[in-house]
């Protein structure tokens, strides 16, 4: 038969190296029911089976005897044969700066020890979907490269597909976040919806109508879903805390402001299409500021802060404020309505919140 509709594809092949036997087993277990699961002991054994078979992922342990998994991450990125899969660090360290160092060295991720398993699946099924989501956005470019100038509704078509991959990498990236922070879970799709009515309302008063005309208003709202994407470079006992942070714990995850125009930027230098990041990237930096300069990370005041911060520091409130939490429960509409209000000209620009105020029925059409 030439082509059987039932044969299944091939499974991904998974390396995991940890010098931990327990470790190495448990990780197999966890995962071979999806993947072809190889185990390495060291990293030695890891350069080995990367030449005896194509590895579409490796989970790789931090601390061990004779290399440790920054040493040999070091030697990875620099092989063209291998730079590009993706490594997800194991590790048993809590320390964000040793964190930030192992992303800032092609890492993409990391999971701390001891591993849930549903959190590792998880993370694996992410990964290995951004890095098909990287290929295929490689080859459609190389084509739109190639295609004759003169064919014009073909480059509009794989224009569009292109797009539609730019968006799904968005959303991809976006649902890396939500599966690390469940305590803020839909946190990030609800606050594009809030983001879009005030956008709505921003439109109607007219202000800013020759800034708004340059913006690709439906990308803009997308790019609102990587504002929290620095939390990926937060430590989970922060992160996942049931409980209010402690004063050390928030001036942490204060740095995810930080992480994620750092992340961004990183994303951004490995790709011509800079230009669909920039609104990410001004979001990730900027939505924690305040107007009256008492904001972080940068301590920008008014105007300073760019537009698109100002709108997504009340949208961003707005859902804190209507979420359950663990500390607290969700606030009603009128009770986080009259909160923004109070911060007019303190935490918020005076003329977006009257803007918010006006469209604020859309909003609780919205939450309910």
């Amino acid at each position: 038969m030439i082509f059987d509709k039932s044969a299944r594809a091939p499974k991904k092949k998974i390396l995991v190296v940890d010098d931990n036997v327990t470790n190495l087993m448990f990780a197999k277990t966890v995962l071979s029911a999806q993947y072809d699961v190889f185990t390495a002991p060291s990293a030695a054994k890891m350069f080995l089976l990367l030449k005896a078979a194509p590895i579409s992922l490796i989970l790789l342990d931090i601390s061990m005897p004779e290399m440790s998994g920054i040493e040999a991450i070091k030697i990875l990125k620099k092989d063209p044969e291998f730079r590009r899969v993706p490594v997800i660090f194991l590790t048993a360290l809590v320390n964000p700066d040793s964190e930030v160092d192992g992303l800032s060295l092609g890492a993409v991720d990391y999971i701390a020890k001891p591993i849930e398993p549903k959190l590792l699946l998880k993370r694996v099924e992410i990964h290995l979907t951004m890095e098909e989501q990287r290929v295929v956005l490689e080859r459609q470019k190389k084509d739109l490269e190639n295609f004759n100038l003169n064919l014009r509704e073909l480059v509009e078509e794989k224009t569009h597909r292109v797009l539609e991959l730019q968006k799904a990498i968005l959303s991809t990236v976006a649902g890396l976040v939500e599966s690390r922070d469940d305590i803020t879970g839909g946190h990030v799709e609800r606050t594009c919806k809030w983001l879009e009515r005030l956008v709505e309302g921003l439109l109607e008063s007219g202000e800013y109508r020759d800034l708004l005309e340059n913006w690709d208003l439906p990308l803009l709202v997308r790019s609102s879903e990587l504002h929290d994407v620095g939390k990926i470079s937060i430590s989970d006992s922060i992160l996942l805390k049931k409980g209010l942070l402690t004063s050390d714990e928030f001036e942490l995850i204060k740095w995810h402001t930080t992480f994620g125009v750092r992340i961004i930027d990183r994303i951004a230098s490995g790709t011509s299409e800079k230009e669909y990041l920039a609104h990410a990237r001004i979001f990730a930096g900027t939505h924690h500021e305040k107007w009256d300069g008492t904001g972080y990370p940068e301590g920008l005041r008014g105007k300073e802060i760019p537009l698109q911060g100002r709108l997504l520091a009340i949208a961003d409130v707005y859902d804190a404020l209507t979420s359950d939490r663990p500390y607290k429960k969700a606030f009603s509409h009128q009770a986080a309505v009259g909160i923004i209000l109070e911060g007019r000209g303190k935490h918020f620009d005076p003329f977006l919140v009257d803007i918010f105020e006006k469209v604020s029925p859309r909003f609780e059409r919205y939450l309910n």
